[in-house]
């Protein structure tokens, strides 16, 4: 069942807030837009819904328009121990079902593509489209951001690490986003916003608020046989691949799970954080895929 919530935290004018109990979880998401195909909104790390709400409007003048926070984020539930990209592509196809709007456009940016392939290969009939943004895929190249000896993150080891999170990050949320994540990988110091780290802070500091990117990330150093097994019958659907800070990474990814030509947007000048960095650009690229589509 899905509710009609109050606000929990940030919010924009265009979007109603709700929280929809599906799969055994508790998740929380956006709605805008009264018209026009649906498209869902999956943001990475260490980011919620909130990733696009200067990119919500506008879609939604054209579209139905939904952004989820994944279990283990945002105000969605926290996740228990041994959560993974599975649980979380088996819940949005459950919201998914739960809405009734399937077949949706599907567009995830991030840590989100393992959850986003998982979701199409299992229920392709659910995905009108495919927009993958900054987006890679253990087995195909994803992994090698865990080795620090190759240019690597220290914080995908740190997060996967059991305890290692609430150990070392709670209590310390607005440092951990305000001056190390957001800001090593945005091009523009400006785009992210002092208010924008409060509202990612406020519910990465909840009791267990690192839960889901500690099953995401474990699951990313887990998954890359499994994904290039899967990989060995290509989605059937149209994609745009949308590449800033990575360049054409995104786009080589997701070339090697599609069967067809792939589009392909690079925004100069923009770094990891699209959707908050060149929300009107990356809208421009989504809107014009779209059209293409109905």
């Amino acid at each position: 069942m899905s509710t009609v919530i109050d606000a929990p935290g940030a919010t924009i004018p265009e979007v109603r807030h709700h929280v929809a109990d599906v799969n055994g979880t508790t998740l929380h998401y956006v709605s805008a837009g009264s018209s026009g195909s649906p498209i869902l909104l999956i943001h990475g790390f260490p980011e919620t819904w909130w990733a696009f709400h200067r990119l919500i409007p506008a879609l939604a003048a054209d579209h139905r328009v939904f952004a989820v926070d994944l279990r283990g984020f945002g105000d969605s539930a926290v996740a228990a121990e041994g959560f993974t990209s599975a649980d979380a592509a088996a819940d949005l196809f459950a919201l998914i079902t739960e809405l009734g709007v399937g077949p949706v456009h599907l567009a995830a940016q991030d840590i989100a593509g393992g959850t986003l392939f998982r979701l199409v290969s299992d229920h392709p009939e659910i995905a009108r489209s495919i927009v993958a943004i900054e987006m890679g895929l253990a087995g195909f190249g994803l992994e090698r951001l865990g080795d620090i000896t190759q240019g690597g993150s220290w914080h995908i080891g740190a997060l996967a690490a059991p305890g290692i999170a609430d150990m070392l990050f709670a209590g310390r949320e607005e440092e951990i986003l305000g001056r190390w994540a957001f800001p090593s990988m945005t091009a523009d110091p400006n785009a992210v916003t002092p208010a924008d780290i409060a509202e990612f802070a406020r519910t990465y500091s909840r009791a267990h608020g690192w839960s889901g990117a500690v099953g995401l990330y474990r699951s990313m150093l887990a998954e890359g046989t499994e994904f290039r097994e899967r990989a060995r019958t290509k989605l059937t659907v149209p994609t745009l691949a949308v590449g800033g800070f990575g360049g054409p990474f995104t786009e080589t990814t997701v070339a090697q799970i599609v069967d067809g030509p792939v589009e392909s947007v690079l925004l100069e000048g923009v770094g990891h954080y699209v959707a908050l960095e060149a929300a009107d650009r990356l809208g421009r690229a989504i809107l014009t895929f779209l059209d293409t589509q109905e």
